[in-house]
């Protein structure tokens, strides 16, 4: 027999109405307008954790397109263009990704403020959960290397590479995972492992500062570049947000998209195209800005205790 009833219950949708009402409120309230980008795209993005879904439309099989993974690219281009403080809703699509927190197609709030220092938008993440959920906390900010040192007696930043493989070794990696990952994805590893099931417990908690190698779109500290001006946000174990200071600079940020398709080739992942017109619109100038992108998902689970994220979609990725 086929299954085609929805998975959410009428409570979940109602939530899901009620926290959308009130998103639009709380930007509304602060003069940030909503926009919409396509969802089709020509160029997706070239980092090696995300795997975008091939698009071919009739007519036009020569030019391959892709479901965006995040509206971020687009909403740049916007920002250069001179649009001010912006906001937007919409389902994304992320290949390989399923499970109890995972789809491949899920709702992500994604917006950008000009003149934000990266704390005021972390405040300011704060202050939108706080009135769009009933989830009283309070706000805990810790730093990517009090997390590592607090928590595992490592220092992130300066542990020789041997250091960290014997500390994820300990904590289960495989041997062979060991000898092979990286840095980077080493400390990732204990990052979503060990030390994030422990975060947010009791309060919305921001782990900021991020080493300079996972910057990703984010701007260097220019006092210590050695780290990245990018936060994640926690609640109850759950990653619920990333955000960054936004990088400007078309240079550096076509060397980064340019390292990821080396990486890419090394890992024999499909080769892409660089976004050039998001590095067009960079060259143009983007305004001093900070932005963020949110689990609207997530968020319906933390808020209304659902323990899987099939809860709160009405037709997960099995019943589409």
């Amino acid at each position: 027999m086929i299954a085609w009833q929805p998975t959410a219950s009428r409570e979940a949708l109602e939530l899901r109405a009620a926290m959308l009402s009130r998103i639009r409120r709380f930007f509304a309230d602060r003069a940030v307008l909503e926009v919409t980008t396509p969802i089709v795209v020509r160029a997706p993005v070239t980092d090696v954790h995300l795997s975008s879904a091939h698009v071919t439309l009739p007519g036009d099989e020569s030019a391959p397109r892709f479901l965006h993974t995040s509206p971020e690219y687009a909403m740049k281009r916007l920002l250069a263009s001179g649009s001010g403080d912006i906001y937007q809703i919409c389902p994304v699509v992320r290949g390989h990704e399923r499970g109890r927190l995972h789809n491949p197609e899920f709702t992500l709030l994604e917006w950008y403020r000009t003149g934000f220092s990266l704390l005021d938008l972390m405040r300011e993440v704060q202050a939108l959960i706080e009135a769009v959920v009933e989830l009283p906390r309070p706000a805990r900010f810790v730093s990517y290397a009090d997390a590592f040192q607090n928590t595992l007696r490592l220092d992130a930043h300066h542990a020789p590479l041997d250091t960290i493989r014997a500390c994820a070794l300990e904590r289960g990696l495989s041997a062979a995972d060991t000898r092979i990952l990286g840095r980077d994805a080493l400390l990732e590893f204990l990052l979503s492992t060990v030390i994030a099931p422990g975060l947010g417990r009791g309060a919305l908690t921001f782990l900021h500062r991020y080493p300079a190698s996972q910057a990703a779109l984010a701007r260097l500290d220019p006092e210590d570049p050695r780290v990245a001006l990018r936060f994640e946000l926690y609640l109850d174990g759950i990653e619920l947000a990333n955000g960054f200071d936004e990088l400007p600079d078309r240079a550096e940020q076509q060397a980064r998209f340019e390292a990821d398709l080396r990486e890419r080739r090394a890992r024999g992942l499909p080769a892409l195209r660089i976004d050039e017109r998001l590095l067009a619109a960079l060259d143009h100038g983007l305004p001093r800005c900070c932005g963020v992108a949110l689990g609207i998902d997530r968020l319906l689970m933390c808020a209304g205790g659902f323990a899987h994220i099939d809860s709160v979609l009405s037709f997960p990725d099995e019943s589409a």
